[in-house]
């Protein structure tokens, strides 16, 4: 009788198996998308924990149409962010390069020129003003002793630019459950209207906040990029899943059977052996958004807090499914590169806030 086929497991499309660099995950590529205003297309967060929800099926086409249905969700605390700066890019032979940046002031009395409507007041006023908090230093933002901000934006704007980003970085001294006070820089893609458009847009910014509520929209599906969960150096055997050898084996059963031909004098990369496992880099496509919200509008931490995490007391995202990575692990988002649907309704009927304790 002729041997069964067994497709290798494991697939070489995530080779090297590497521990990643950071802790955080870095995005290299936004989608272009139709958007006419400019808005930002990706946002970070902390990943919180798991629970369950009732939603009401709005899909016609299903079995279960109308009628409540149980989902998995998981919950990310997402508190706003602070624009560092602006970055614009360039087109070259060698592809896009860094043609100028304009770096916010870190302090609240730090005055700006930028625009004459504010000429007169300190970058506290003007925060205050527009309802947003100040941008402070602290941790390892950098200090940028460049240009002042008004030459370099002019300076940004004579450059013929290709693409302009903007450098954010995230509020970790707001969030009580994420040990570090050290800020996250990262930079976001911009989206909709020209170049001139996206700098002016973002040139309006630097210095203030961006909230989750200014990027997505409940309903929308998004790409989660995250880090997974690490579990250190493993054998072939939890790694790849080989099959374990013959009880009778004269030396050990955890390990592959052959690594090779003698001719060839060296070991394959192909071969399956034991290496690192977890702590990888890791994108998802397509999450649903199913809530946006405040813990003040509508409580989201269980009784006894979410494990390993305690409470949610900043805005949070309710995400359809599972995240990457455990809890504490900051999050990123981007907008969708394969999108299949335009947003749909969400109709939330129950969020469960009972004890994941075990108890």
């Amino acid at each position: 009788m002729a041997d069964r086929s067994k497709p290798r497991r494991g697939s070489m499309g995530y080779g090297p198996r590497k521990r990643t660099v950071r802790q955080y995950p870095r995005i290299t590529s936004w989608p272009e998308t139709d958007d006419s205003e400019v808005r930002v297309q990706g946002f970070a967060g902390w990943k919180a924990g798991m629970t369950h929800i009732l939603m009401r099926d709005t899909n016609p086409k299903s079995t279960s149409a109308g009628q409540e249905i149980r989902k998995a969700v998981t919950v990310v605390e997402a508190p706003p962010m602070t624009v560092l700066a602006v970055r614009g890019y360039r087109m070259t032979p060698y592809g896009k390069q860094t043609a100028g940046e304009v770096w916010t002031d870190v302090s609240e009395e730090s005055p700006t020129n930028l625009f004459p409507r504010l000429a007169n007041q300190t970058r506290g006023e003007r925060d205050e003003e527009q309802g947003r908090k100040p941008a402070k230093r602290g941790g390892r933002i950098p200090k940028r002793p460049s240009k002042p901000t008004e030459e370099a934006a002019n300076s940004l704007r004579e450059q013929d630019l290709s693409e302009v980003r903007l450098i954010v970085c995230t509020q970790p001294e707001s969030v009580r459950s994420v040990p570090s006070k050290t800020p996250e820089i990262m930079e976001m893609g911009l989206t909709g209207g020209d170049i001139e458009a996206k700098l002016e847009w973002a040139l309006e910014r630097l210095g203030g906040e961006i909230g989750i509520e200014d990027v997505y929209d409940v309903g929308q599906e998004v790409d989660v990029v995250g880090v997974t969960k690490g579990k250190g150096w493993q054998g072939s055997i939890k790694r790849f899943g080989l099959k374990l050898l013959s009880h009778k084996n004269s030396k050990r059963r955890r390990q592959g059977g052959n690594m090779g031909d003698f001719g060839t004098g060296y070991v394959r990369k192909t071969i399956r052996q034991a290496g690192q496992v977890g702590y990888h880099k890791r994108t998802e496509l397509n999450k649903k958004i199913l809530r946006i919200s405040n813990p003040e509008e509508s409580e989201i931490t269980p009784a006894g807090g979410f494990l390993n995490y305690g409470e949610v007391t900043n805005p949070y995202m309710i995400i359809q499914g599972s995240l990457p990575g455990p809890a504490k692990r900051l999050i990123r988002f981007r907008d969708p590169t394969r999108p299949r649907k335009i947003p749909g309704d969400v109709e939330v009927t129950y969020v469960s806030t009972s004890s994941k304790q075990g108890v």
